[in-house]
């Protein structure tokens, strides 16, 4: 099975307050950063713990669809110490579009 017919086009349901609703369709590698975000819950995202090839570029692509991420910046020793980014999903994501059973 290729990447992209294990993560087909999917609607999600994004909220940011009360009164701002929105629906974003994403598929392959954009939609399996937003899901591992949606799991993670406050904690985040590390390329260490959810290892992706291009963590930033979904992310850059998440927030042009409307989607607010926060990206904290970590240290991180090891034989190749440095930083990394985490990313915490600050907006509230549900699957498929609002309304609809």
């Amino acid at each position: 099975m290729t990447f992209t017919k294990q993560w087909p086009a999917q609607a999600f349901t994004v909220r940011d307050g009360a009164d701002s609703q929105r629906t974003i369709i994403t598929k392959g590698r954009d939609r399996w950063a937003l899901e591992a975000l949606m799991q993670a819950g406050p904690k985040g995202c590390t390329p260490i713990d959810h290892p992706g090839p291009r963590w930033s570029a979904y992310v850059h692509k998440l927030r042009g669809a409307g989607v607010d991420i926060e990206t904290i910046h970590e240290q991180h020793d090891g034989p190749f110490p440095g930083r990394h980014a985490r990313y915490v999903l600050r907006s509230s994501v549900s699957l498929g579009r609002a309304g609809c059973h």
